[in-house]
């Protein structure tokens, strides 16, 4: 595993990927908008392509060569930024969901605390991974899923938003530790390199 530093250039700022990345920023507010006005099926459409946007910013980034410092931690703002949101009107629409809810900012105040550590200590947070990507597209799919049914057919169930939620709960406690693994290596490595 290879320490990466910080480094930025102004031309990172405008990269396909990382404007990709602010697209995710500015769907956050219509989602909450129309989440809350109850137009379901408006809240889905910002959440779906939130979701798609970021499926597709890393594999650009790679594929385009467009690589940066700067979109590895804005992605990962972004993706905590859309979770808290959709988190939040969730529980408005479900109380009962805020233990498994909890778990989720749990998994994510853990992850951004480790990033923030990193930084501190001069090393780039590592671009997302499988699992943290796949534990993304679970919740978007868990998400949209409720919404959708909601709002296209009136169908509400409790038994199926617990069972959706405790599937992504479950894949992102695996992200998690499998970060949390990567996170002491990259430590690890730092503490060798200045012995």
């Amino acid at each position: 595993m290879e320490n990466e530093t910080w480094s930025f250039k102004k031309t990172d700022l405008f990269t396909v990927p990382n404007l990709l990345t602010y697209m995710r920023f500015v769907l956050v507010a219509p989602f909450i908008y129309f989440f809350l006005q109850q137009n379901y099926i408006a809240a889905a459409v910002c959440i779906g392509i939130s979701g798609l946007t970021d499926c597709f910013d890393g594999l650009l980034a790679r594929k385009l060569n467009q690589v940066t410092s700067l979109g590895k931690i804005l992605d990962p703002i972004a993706d905590k930024v859309t979770l808290f949101s959709v988190a939040l009107c969730m529980l408005i629409y479900i109380p009962s969901l805020l233990p498994l809810l909890g778990i989720l900012m749990f998994k994510e105040i853990t992850m951004l605390f480790c990033g923030l550590i990193l930084l501190i200590k001069r090393i780039t947070p590592p671009a997302a991974k499988w699992y943290g990507k796949f534990a993304t597209v679970v919740f978007y799919f868990s998400v949209t899923t409720i919404i959708f049914l909601k709002a296209v057919f009136g169908y509400e169930s409790a038994v199926l938003v617990i069972v959706l939620f405790v599937l992504t709960a479950i894949v992102m406690v695996f992200a998690l530790v499998k970060y949390s693994i990567m996170f002491f290596a990259l430590i690890r490595e730092k503490k060798t390199e200045k012995s």
